[in-house]
């Protein structure tokens, strides 16, 4: 079969509603200024749909040191892969800030956060060693696992009993003169916005030998005394070996670093092929994420602000009887059931008559008949904002129980 017949016979899960759902469902279009206040299809909605969390994006001093760090090195400069070329005082001093504030012995600038951990875990592991994960762990973490030449073993979803299981097997298959064993989850899970189970986790090192990794993507800047993350929250950060976290979310930015021993750190920079073959981080981006991490430590205001949105939003929800899960961080999810086609009814009426503008999720993300609509509340939302999507979503809620979202999709916006 021809390769490009084959693409076109067989869409993906996502792919195939890519003629109804692009350009709304999917690929959407916000415009105007990082904000709660956006336009899409050239309306205004409240956005609960961007990762900005101690509200960062738009702050005047991370606006000011963007500007002048492109106006001082342009885009283009250090040029080249690090280890070739593109190396700089700059992004060394921006790792030892990072390793002080996470307290680590070093860490490492990554260019992007997504090919990073890939990367990170194919470079850690060999044939010899064994990999155990959390069942639940983002895309980046599976793909990377699927990389690792060795043997893959997978708990349930924060199961700590089964982890236990996991680790029995892995020590009675290796071979401990040549493999070791990494533990794999999250800090922070992105989707139902609950914590890896990290104290429990690094307990079990007192009877197993095995190192752990964790992404702490949404953790980082929200969680912990000092927004060190999830570790930090649950008194823990001593005893997560490798931590990981992207700028993309509470830094509002692009890259990513990783923390850890600082004889790891120097095998992770020479042994990291998505760095090692890739150009390094553009001058103006570190510049801008120094500034980013600067703002993130000494103003614990922003996030006591982020907190007060959320407890507020978390709280109302409850109040109303909505499902929000497990969650135990600024990821706030909303369980509801019914149809795709009702899933997409109630995102359009959302989004068309309420100027409400969310994350909806469906399956197979979720299991078949469960609807998430996923909302990241920031520093910058107010409690009029919380207020109004509360009201809004006890409508949308009522209607899906009367069956106005079960009719066909009639209503699409052209």
């Amino acid at each position: 079969m021809d390769l490009f017949e084959k693409l076109q016979n067989d869409r993906g899960p996502l792919g195939k509603h890519s003629s109804i759902a692009h350009g709304y469902f999917a690929f959407p279009k916000l415009e105007g200024a990082i904000s709660p206040h956006m336009k899409f299809r050239g309306k205004d909605v409240l956005n609960w749909s961007l990762n900005n969390y101690i509200g960062l994006a738009n702050h005047p001093e991370v606006r000011e040191a963007d500007a002048q760090g492109a106006a001082d090195y342009g885009l283009a400069y250090p040029m080249g892969a690090r280890m070739m070329s593109g190396n700089s005082n700059l992004i060394e001093t921006f790792e030892n800030q990072l390793a002080s504030f996470m307290g680590k012995e070093d860490a490492m600038v990554l260019n992007f956060g997504y090919q990073g951990i890939m990367s990170i875990i194919d470079a850690l592991l060999d044939r010899h060693d064994i990999v155990i994960y959390d069942s639940e762990s983002h895309a980046c973490i599976i793909d990377g696992v699927r990389l690792h030449m060795g043997k893959r073993l997978v708990f349930p979803h924060n199961d700590i009993d089964n982890l236990k299981m996991q680790l029995e097997r892995a020590n009675k298959m290796i071979d401990p003169t040549k493999g070791s064993i990494l533990v794999i989850t999250e800090g922070v899970f992105g989707m139902a916005g609950d914590m890896g189970r990290l104290k429990e986790i690094v307990e079990l090192k007192n009877k197993y030998s095995f190192r752990l990794l964790i992404d702490d993507a949404h953790g980082f800047g929200t969680m912990g005394k000092t927004g060190a993350g999830a570790a930090e929250e649950q008194g823990v950060q001593d005893g997560v070996d490798i931590y990981f976290s992207t700028f993309a979310k509470s830094m509002a930015s692009i890259g990513a670093f990783v923390a850890s021993k600082e004889n790891v750190i120097e095998y992770l920079k020479y042994n990291t092929r998505s760095q090692i073959f890739a150009k390094t981080l553009p001058m103006p981006l570190v510049i801008g994420n120094m500034k980013r991490l600067e703002l993130l430590k000494s103003q614990p205001e922003l996030r006591s602000k982020l907190w007060d949105v959320v407890k507020a939003l978390q709280n109302g929800l409850k109040e109303k009887g909505f499902n929000i899960g497990r969650t135990e961080s600024p990821v706030t999810p909303v369980f509801l059931s019914g149809t795709e086609m009702e899933a997409a009814q109630m995102i359009i009426d959302l989004r068309e008559n309420y100027g409400i503008f969310c994350s909806i999720v469906i399956y197979p993300v979720v299991p078949k008949g469960v609807m998430m609509l996923r909302l990241i509340p920031t520093a910058e939302h107010s409690l009029a904002d919380v207020e109004r999507t509360i009201k809004a979503f006890s409508d949308i809620a009522e209607k899906l129980k009367n069956g106005a979202y079960s009719k066909s999709l009639t209503n699409m916006p052209v």
